[in-house]
């Protein structure tokens, strides 16, 4: 099938408990692996949670205690709550599936979506997701008149640097006033029987300290940012969803869904 469809499930008061979405994309994969349905995206917010892909250690929970759900998508820990946009692309993909190009094409999607907001996003080589560049370590301010020749989590000796134990000042949510590289949009994914599962959490006006709590990612050395945030005024979920949906139809609904072309080397 061709066509390319979007439900959005719930936003704002009607905001969606992850595991009626998780059951949702369940029955939706099913119905979309048997071709009783076309590709369909579904949109929402969630209510506040943590949720871990298979790939998380335990150190970068929250380290007091608060519940988080393992999913079965790949990637690490993150948060979902009101004021980010969460989209789940049900895809089904030719053989062999490329899920590498999937992921590709959803950052190619909320790239473009960036941009139509007036902000330059772009892709960190080995990091999935959709990233704020920040400046080159050499000409950033420290945050507070802290000097980043004394940053610990420059210092080879400590690469377990945990943010949480030593002050705001390296917290995630903190990343923009840092001047460091920070993601405004999260990737995850599973692709199950060719078709594909979960996808990408779009910071648009979430309170993002409650990535503080957790290691988001498992990366250390940058944090998060939001819509919001980059363009200093409050963007809305209703000015989002229009663009979103033009950018992820245009790029999954269009898409050429072959595989990549490697290049072999020659000897």
């Amino acid at each position: 099938m061709s066509e390319f469809r979007f439900v959005r499930m719930g936003f704002g008061a009607d905001m969606v408990e992850y595991q009626v979405a998780w059951d949702e994309q369940r029955r939706v994969h099913a119905a979309r692996f048997a071709d009783e349905i076309p590709d369909t995206c579904l949109l929402l917010e969630h209510p506040p949670v943590y949720t871990a892909g298979r790939r998380t250690a335990p150190e970068e929970r929250p380290l007091d205690g608060t519940p988080v759900i393992d999913v079965d998508r790949g990637g690490k820990i993150t948060w979902h709550g009101p004021g980010q946009l969460v989209g789940y692309p049900i895809q089904k993909l030719p053989r062999p599936v490329d899920v590498v190009a999937h992921l590709r094409r959803l950052e190619d999607a909320m790239i473009a979506v960036c941009a139509d907001f007036g902000i330059e996003a772009a892709r960190v080589e080995g990091r999935a997701g959709v990233w704020v560049l920040g400046d080159p370590i050499e000409t950033r301010a420290g945050l507070g008149g802290l000097s980043l020749d004394f940053d610990p989590r420059l210092s080879s000796e400590d690469e377990e640097f945990d943010h949480r134990l030593v002050g705001p000042e390296y917290a995630p949510s903190n990343a923009g006033q840092r001047h460091e590289d920070r993601k405004i949009c999260a990737m995850g994914i599973r692709v199950a029987k060719g078709v594909t599962m979960h996808g990408f959490a779009l910071n648009v006006n979430p309170d993002t300290s409650n990535f503080d709590k957790i290691i988001p990612c498992g990366i250390r050395d940058a944090g998060v940012t939001s819509l919001s945030y980059e363009l200093g005024r409050e963007v809305t979920m209703d000015e989002v969803l229009p663009v979103a949906e033009k950018h992820v139809r245009a790029v999954l609904g269009n898409a050429d869904l072959k595989p990549r072309e490697i290049e072999k080397a020659t000897a």
